[in-house]
């Protein structure tokens, strides 16, 4: 007899899966952009689910085309009393399940009150007990020798769901007019996506730098285009930039939404950039992808490639490396990386390892990745 029961009805005996699930990530875009490895792979093994978003207000966009979510809830990073309790009250035992993805207090805490179920990541030892007393199930969490990709799908895995690791990247129609209107009709000449301004000074590389990445691009055909959001300072040092770089560079800063961005670096036959959400973007999109790292751990939170196995990290601790298709390029220096926040230890300080990043060792990458893909 043919067994007709639907894609995700339980097996004689199974639980049956759940009607909603609330997946918790609150931190940066970049986090925000992998929790869709662990989103996908509740979706796929659980097609009836609903599925919905809490993230902190303003990493929203990088989720607002995802397929797989039914609704995004925000919340700001610094909320006022009585709109926070009102919130915790709306979201009060709303799902069956509900996710935490970060460690801290708040994500731990709305977890707990909007799951009539919560399982969360949680450090092992020492102090927090009571928040691994709040939440039904915990998993430990690795900061250092664990992707945060994979340190996601340990909550699949919790739940019996099997691991999907395809970080998604979406935009809508309209988003792909905008682009097409920004690219104009000369669709002749390749494009190459340049990402130069990441949000924190640690993870930046040198202005010169970039000016003679792009020259060099430029110089075998590629069509430049820059990337980067409407921040008052991004704008301003973008703009120089472009100004500076070869005729035809498009300056596509603040022009476009996350979503909009992500369908224009779809477009491009390579991208280079630093440690951000769009690296991660072109990354996920398949696109051969230069990536500029100097103080960040790589194996915690390197680009993930696309297609890369579910189980296991890309990426080695040290040394530039290439996986499928994203290039590593680690800067120089007997203490990379460090894990820290620039050499002065604060996020607005420098860092001499991306500060003396050579070119030369970026150009060899690009055009390994530019080899690779022509084959």
């Amino acid at each position: 007899m043919t067994d007709v029961r639907p894609a995700d009805a339980p097996a004689a005996g199974a639980a049956p899966p759940p009607r909603s699930v609330l997946v918790v990530v609150t931190r940066r875009i970049g986090d925000v952009l992998l929790a869709t490895p662990l989103i996908r792979s509740l979706k796929l093994a659980w097609p009836r689910t609903e599925v919905d978003a809490l993230v902190f207000r303003g990493t929203e966009s990088v989720l607002a085309a995802n397929p797989d979510l039914r609704r995004i809830l925000t919340v700001p990073e610094r909320p006022g009393r009585l709109w926070h309790l009102g919130f915790l009250l709306r979201i009060a035992r709303r799902y069956e399940i509900a996710l935490s993805l970060q460690t801290g207090d708040r994500p731990t805490l709305y977890a707990f009150i909007a799951g009539r179920r919560s399982i969360g990541l949680q450090i092992a030892a020492g102090k927090g007990g009571w928040k691994r007393l709040l939440l039904d199930r915990w998993v430990p969490f690795d900061n250092v020798n664990t992707h945060t990709v994979c340190m996601h799908l340990a909550l699949a895995d919790a739940l019996g769901v099997p691991r999907c690791g395809d970080v998604v990247a979406a935009w809508s129609a309209e988003e792909e007019h905008q682009v097409d209107a920004l690219l104009g009709p000369n669709g002749s000449r390749p494009i190459a996506v340049l990402h130069t301004f990441p949000k924190f000074r640690y993870k930046m590389w040198r202005p010169e730098a970039w000016l003679e990445i792009a020259r060099w691009i430029a110089a075998r055909g590629f069509r430049l285009a820059l990337t980067g959001s409407g921040d008052a300072d991004e704008l301003a040092y973008v703009g120089d930039l472009a100004r500076a770089m070869p005729e035809g560079a498009i300056n596509a800063a603040g022009k476009l939404t996350l979503g909009a961005s992500a369908c224009l670096v779809s477009r491009a036959r390579i991208f280079v950039g630093p440690d951000t959400a769009m690296t991660h973007v072109a990354a996920a999109l398949g696109v051969p992808t230069a990536a500029l790292y100097g103080p960040t751990n790589p194996v915690k939170w390197g680009p993930w490639p696309r297609g890369h196995p579910p189980g296991a990290n890309p990426w080695r601790r040290c040394g530039s490396q290439q996986v499928r298709n994203v290039a590593l390029v680690q800067g120089p220096g007997a203490c990379v990386p460090c894990h820290l926040e620039g050499c002065e230890r604060h996020p607005q300080s420098g860092a001499d390892c991306l500060d003396q990043l050579p070119v030369e060792q970026v150009i060899a990458a690009i055009g390994r990745l530019l080899d690779v893909s022509r084959t």
